[in-house]
């Protein structure tokens, strides 16, 4: 899986904020060789042969988590999971505690989930391998953001000049905040739909223009890119019901019908059927939400070799 060489400014990806254009361009074109990878009989390469990758998941996410068991092992390395359910932090053990335990028995690359903002970054600065932001917190969710773009670019050709409507609860999500960061750099129109309620105050301050209807922010949209609402995250009546939710922001025939013809309807999952989107729209033609999930794994094993791979280690790190 070769497409020339690149080197990240940094040995680590915790989101996509600091990533250049040609960092997020040389991504997607490696991803896109690991689809082939994919798509073929014999899946399995040896491009981390002898790499140990652990996967450290504070908070549940089976599909996240069985991308990057799935991409390290395609790739050859040796992959560890640790349930945090099963481990000493139910114990007391401190992140940090458990960061220099694992730190210890030497692994090339730690992929982290936590429900922190920032703890991805605080164990990059105590281990001496590279660690990979899984999501954290509200703050960001880089490798969702990848999989989302290079899904975009294989059915648009090209990220510039799309309009991008991102909708629903924007306020909790970092999928949301990575997929910002990456759609401005590369030239795309974001757009934020959603009740006020579950906006960010001063999110216009990131170059996005925000609806508070449905019917204004999907028209003539390229993508229809829907969040799920994230109850488990809301202490207050953020939305009065969740019967009101669907009629005003849930993505029926009748929304869709004001974007583009050819517009593609994108959902990060898991999907909350009959809350964020209707049934039909989930499963129509337009969706490629099956396609995300098979782009995040290509995603995956493009960072992962990128970070672990042999150019890493002869380079002396990226």
């Amino acid at each position: 899986m070769v497409v020339g060489t690149h080197s990240l400014s940094s040995r680590h990806l915790l989101g996509i904020r600091n990533l250049s254009e040609l960092d997020i361009q040389f991504l997607l074109d490696k991803a896109d060789k690991a689809v082939e990878v994919s798509r073929r009989p014999d899946k399995k390469t040896s491009a981390l042969r002898g790499r140990t990758q652990i996967n450290l998941f504070f908070e549940a996410s089976t599909r996240t988590q069985a991308s990057f068991e799935l991409a390290g092992k395609r790739l050859g390395a040796d992959v560890m999971n640790m349930s945090v359910a099963s481990s000493s932090v139910k114990k007391g053990e401190t992140l940090i505690d458990t960061a220099m335990t694992l730190n210890a028995m030497r692994p090339d690359i730690l992929v982290i989930r936590h429900g922190s903002s920032g703890a991805a970054e605080l164990l990059a600065q105590k281990v001496e391998c590279a660690v990979v932001n899984a999501g954290d917190g509200q703050h960001e969710h880089p490798t969702q953001a990848l999989l989302d773009a290079l899904t975009i670019r294989r059915h648009k050709g090209s990220l510039q000049n799309l309009t991008v409507a991102i909708c629903g609860d924007v306020l909790h999500s970092r999928v949301a905040r990575s997929n910002i960061f990456l759609l401005g750099k590369m030239g795309a129109r974001v757009r934020l739909v959603g009740p006020s309620t579950l906006m960010p105050s001063g999110i216009e301050e990131f170059g996005v223009e925000v609806f508070n209807r449905m019917e204004d922010g999907l028209r003539d949209a390229d993508v229809v890119m829907m969040l799920r609402l994230q109850r488990e995250r809301m202490a207050g009546g953020f939305v009065p019901s969740v019967r009101e939710y669907f009629r005003f922001f849930g993505l029926d025939a009748d929304k869709l019908a004001l974007a583009k013809d050819d517009a593609i309807v994108m959902h990060p999952g898991p999907m909350n059927r009959g809350v964020e989107i209707a049934s039909l729209m989930a499963d129509a033609p337009q969706s490629v939400i099956e396609e995300q999930v098979e782009m995040g794994v290509a995603v995956r094993m493009a960072v992962l070799e990128l970070l672990a791979g042999p150019s890493h280690n002869e380079a002396g790190g990226v």
